[in-house]
């Protein structure tokens, strides 16, 4: 329906019907909505206990971790002795971030014998002095008259000797020569040294003596870098070997940076972990779960301050760790229960508001449409009046007539009989076409198929009209099918409504003198077409004018009468024939009615 018609009578029934779903659908959403926000409520509680749970297992998660042996997997462990720093496992550390402490002879104990070699250009005497000084028990004094020795023998052209010298000198550890271990100068010298060796992290090494002895054994390729996390990590260790405790762990910032020692002293030395409290954090955490970890200054060692006024808090003091945590929960973690809940209300909500829609739209509509056909039944009634009255009239005024005697001339009284037969037909049908169509519409019109030539059909019905258009000038023109038209129907119930629709074509163009009804074969069916020159049909009513009592604007504007019910009966018996009416009208050029009908096959 329009909007025009929906404003139109009785709009206080609609207007209170409309207020009425307005109401109920405040109401069910108000409910909906307070449903809703207890949901809501209770999956907040539900979030904060389960931020509760997650911040308790986080700090067992912690307090398990920091009880462990040295982790691997959360940074370096290096064995850590007065003099040496070993990481672990060894490979990992290429060098060391400081010099190494390992002892070595002062220059001044080698000076008479270096003296014989280069001052006074006395190899052989120089090579006596180193041999009776390498014979000392003082590990560095040895490892420096060793190298000396193998370097004058070099010079001297014993080389199988200097290779045994230097072969000594390998094997001693713990000893430096030049500021460099032993055993890497005599295997270097020997070209033994290779990068395995250097990448054993076997001998402590400085970054300048590894990529010196790199270079000397890969000359062409770059030496690689050690990670500088480790090697911050190294340097971090090694400056907190001194710490008192034999066992503990603390947080150290270097750089505005924090880090964490955790370490325990062994028979062999410290065993000392460097990791960072992130490290820690994330391997103790999931990954619905954000912690933030607060040291006793208050400065944030890991995480961020984004949460945490909706966080769980666990002080240091009551977690037994050395940071307070506030522990926070993504989204993702809320009770799948809760929102399956809230989207079923959502989806009931959506689905009553679209049922009262729904339903205040075809009751509104059901009204519109009863008090329209009480309007039609109204306006047939009156038209049905109307057509009776016009008869009735005249069979009275012309039988009173009659009865008085009242005729000056004896051809009146043969005119006013013609009239009354005339009349009477007409009221005849008039109740015939009502008739007819009540058995129509209560299903009752028993139909008798039978073979019908269209040709037939149609002149018979025609024929009928000869009298009322004689003398009138009008002329209903045939045109005939090229091939005999047979089909199987209902002889009297397809002339009715053949009839009906030449009546209409006669009625509806008065002023034009001519009607065309033609019929022919099309594929499978026969097609009976009446044509005239009237006003037309508007698009809007080809549809309606089939409809019981509905009567187009232009019988309303030319003032033709009519009941409403004759396109009504010939679509009731086109579709009792497996047939159709079509119609095909342009406002002001007149309208064409196809009587489609299916054809009678061929013998």
């Amino acid at each position: 329906m329009s909007p025009r018609v929906w404003l139109e009578r009785p709009r206080g029934l609609l207007v209170i019907l409309f207020l009425l779903t307005l109401v109920s659908m405040s109401v069910v959403g108000w409910f909906g909505w307070r449903l809703i926000q207890q949901d809501a409520i209770v999956d907040r509680q539900y979030a904060r206990e389960r931020l509760e749970q997650a911040a308790d297992r986080t700090v067992v998660n912690l307090r398990a971790i920091l009880r462990e042996e040295p982790n691997f997997k959360l940074g370096p462990v290096f064995l850590v002795t007065p003099t040496s720093l070993i990481a672990e496992p060894p490979a990992r550390l290429f060098y060391l971030p400081f010099p190494s402490a390992d002892p070595e002879a002062p220059a001044a104990t080698f000076a008479e014998g270096e003296s014989l070699e280069f001052t006074q250009g006395q190899p052989e005497s120089a090579t006596t002095w180193y041999r009776r000084l390498a014979a000392t028990q003082d590990p560095a004094t040895r490892a420096g008259a060793l190298l000396r020795l193998a370097r004058t023998l070099r010079k001297s052209g014993r080389e199988r000797d200097a290779v045994a010298v230097y072969k000594q000198l390998e094997t001693m550890e713990g000893v430096q020569v030049a500021g460099t271990p032993a055993a890497i100068v005599a295997r270097e010298a020997l070209h033994e040294l290779s990068k395995d060796d250097l990448l054993s992290g076997r001998w402590p090494l400085t970054r300048g003596q590894f990529e010196f002895y790199w270079s000397r054994v890969v000359p062409d390729d770059p030496p690689p870098a050690m990670p500088p996390d480790l090697e911050q990590a190294a340097l971090l260790a090694w400056n907190e070997r001194s710490r008192q405790a034999d066992r503990g762990r603390a947080t150290v910032w270097t750089n505005g940076h924090p880090s964490f020692l955790i370490w325990r002293d062994t028979a062999e030395g410290r065993i000392l972990q460097v990791t960072t409290p992130a490290a820690i954090l994330r391997s103790a955490s999931s990954e619905s779960t954000a912690i933030t970890a607060i040291d006793s200054d208050g400065r944030i060692v890991a995480g961020s301050k984004t949460g945490i006024p909706r966080a769980a808090v666990r002080s240091a003091s009551e977690s037994q760790l050395p940071w307070a945590l506030y522990v926070t929960q993504s989204n993702s973690g809320r009770n799948s229960a809760v929102l399956a809940r809230q989207r079923y209300l959502l989806f009931a909500m959506v689905v009553m508001f679209a049922f009262l829609a729904a339903g205040t739209y075809f009751i509104a509509r059901a009204i519109r449409h009863e008090i329209a056909v009480a309007r039609l039944q109204s306006d047939f009634v009156s038209a049905v009046s109307h057509e009776f009255r016009s008869p009735l009239t005249s069979i009275r005024q012309l039988s009173e007539i009659l009865a008085l005697g009242r005729l000056p001339h004896e051809d009146r009284r043969h005119l006013y009989y013609r009239t009354l037969v005339s009349e009477t037909e007409r009221l005849q049908r008039l109740v015939e076409k009502l008739l007819n169509f009540g058995g129509m519409e209560a299903g009752k019109r028993q139909y008798h198929f039978e073979a019908v030539d269209a040709a037939d059909l149609v002149e018979n019905v025609t024929a009928e009209f000869e009298g009322q258009i004689a003398g009138s000038g009008r002329l209903i023109e045939l045109h005939r099918a090229a091939t005999r038209c047979c089909i199987e129907a209902d002889r009297e119930a397809l002339s009715i409504a053949l009839r009906n629709v030449v009546d209409n074509a006669l009625k509806y163009s008065p002023e034009q003198p001519t009607v065309w009804v033609e019929w022919e074969r099309e594929n499978n069916s026969v097609a009976i077409r009446v044509r005239d020159q009237g006003p037309g049909i508007p698009a809007c009513e080809r549809k309606a004018i089939f409809h019981k009592f509905v009567r187009g604007s232009a019988a309303t504007k030319a003032g033709v009468k009519g009941m409403g019910v004759g396109l009504a009966m010939v679509r009731h018996i086109m579709t009792a024939h497996g047939g159709e009416i079509l119609v095909a009208s342009e406002p002001g050029r007149g309208s064409t009615f196809t009587l489609l009908l299916p054809a009678m096959k061929e013998a």
